[in-house]
């Protein structure tokens, strides 16, 4: 591969990049339907009525900040392919939550509507909140994280766009709003959101997945192409049939000899079994008794063991 190579930039090819920038400030947020259960807990505690028409038409036109998502893949370290190189393998895909910050109407509908929402996350306990042993219980996920809140990002011309999708997403943070005397200020809060991944430019929306097929990687064929089989999920009836089949066209297995622990001589010789501390073969094999540097047997005639070769 040739090295790049290195040029003067002339005004107009200055002008032609530099003058096609994207701007911070043409985006969009968009909030579709919330759960329904959140929404039934808005009304009943918050008193919100019809959550879902504010936020669609209301809550992100409110939004004063945003932040385009990112992430970052977690590797895993080999240092033992190459002598001395040292790599990194990803292995996770990581999401940082992504914060907004929105206008408070007067009516706090939108500040009721966030509260609302991690409120009813933790009210699986259905305890009196008045009562002083309450305790709190998390409800479960699929009862809470929404999958229809977009970001939008565009231009003045409303061109070119780019459309993230946040998959299952919850408010996790909903921050301290200081107030305070003194010269006024629009209120605001800021609201850090969790979710699983998010899709740039997704071509539909979400569908619940199913549970009885599960798509696996079984091979590799040329390049990056991938084979894939479908696991079904095992029942009873399944499991019997494919024990029945199984127990039909198998044929019992010849077990092989079993290989002598220990040492010969070489082929035709006797086997005799060898000491595991000491790899003497016993008095009388091929290889002599066991002795030590001067000479002196190491086992003594009645079997017993020297300590060293000066004992008698």
């Amino acid at each position: 591969m040739a090295r790049p190579y290195v040029r003067s930039i002339k005004p107009r090819d200055a002008k032609e990049v530099f003058g096609n920038l994207s701007q911070t400030n043409h985006y969009q947020v968009s909030f579709g339907a919330l759960p329904t259960s959140v929404e039934a807990h808005i009304y009943n505690k918050f008193g919100v009525y019809d959550a879902n028409n504010f936020m669609s038409r209301k809550g992100g036109l409110l939004c004063s900040d945003a932040s385009l998502p990112g992430s970052n893949l977690a590797t895993g370290d080999v240092k033992d392919n190459f002598m001395g190189v040292p790599q990194e393998f990803a292995h996770t895909r990581l999401y940082a939550d992504i914060d907004f910050t929105f206008y408070v109407d007067r009516d706090y509908t939108n500040l009721r509507v966030f509260e609302g929402w991690i409120d009813y996350i933790s009210s699986g306990s259905g305890a009196n909140e008045l009562s002083d042993n309450y305790f709190r219980r998390m409800r479960y996920p699929e009862t809470y994280k929404a999958n229809t809140m977009y970001i939008t990002k565009f231009e003045k011309d409303y061109g070119n766009r780019v459309d993230y999708l946040f998959v299952n997403a919850f408010p996790k943070l909903v921050n301290a709003i200081p107030v305070s005397y003194g010269g006024a200020d629009i209120l605001k809060v800021s609201v850090s959101f969790n979710y699983d991944r998010y899709i740039m430019n997704p071509e539909g929306s979400i569908s619940k997945g199913t549970q009885d097929t599960f798509q696996d990687i079984v091979t590799r064929t040329s390049g990056d192409t991938v084979e894939f089989k479908t696991d079904t999920v095992s029942t009873p009836e399944s499991v019997a049939k494919s024990a029945t089949s199984e127990t039909a066209s198998s044929k019992p297995l010849k077990e092989p000899n079993p290989v002598p622990a220990g040492n010969t001589a070489g082929p035709g010789t006797k086997f005799l079994p060898t000491d595991s501390a000491t790899g003497y073969r016993g008095e009388g094999s091929p290889d002599g008794p066991l002795l030590y540097p001067n000479g002196t047997p190491v086992y003594r005639p009645d079997g017993s063991m020297r300590n060293s070769q000066f004992d008698p």
